[in-house]
């Protein structure tokens, strides 16, 4: 299965919300993806652009995304990226295939 890694910040109010009731929100990222078919390997909090990054595989994009947007659309985050991670494989596939196609830059 693809593997997946998202960024993401909370909104003020969400940071106000956990410092009064604080919460392990492992769980509910992994029912979240669980519920389509995936599986949650990793949850971080961080200091830095982004508030927190989880590490997960989906069954397909379509069900990545599914998943973005219905934690995106809940109000509790300021901002989400969704990065799809490729395997050392599929990038010397990619690197391999990259040679057969003629690119020609802008203007020339």
């Amino acid at each position: 299965m693809p593997m997946y890694l998202t960024r993401f910040s909370y909104t003020p109010e969400t940071w106000e919300r956990l410092a009064k009731h604080p919460e392990d929100r492992r769980e509910a990222a992994r029912a979240y993806i669980e519920s389509v078919g995936g599986r949650l390997h990793g949850f971080w909090y961080a200091f830095g652009a982004y508030d927190g990054y989880n590490l997960w595989e989906a069954p397909d994009n379509v069900s990545m995304a599914a998943v973005a947007i219905a934690i995106g659309g809940g109000g509790a985050l300021s901002k989400i990226e969704t990065t799809v991670l490729l395997t050392v494989d599929e990038t010397l596939a990619a690197l391999g295939r990259a040679e057969s196609i003629r690119y020609r830059p802008p203007g020339e």
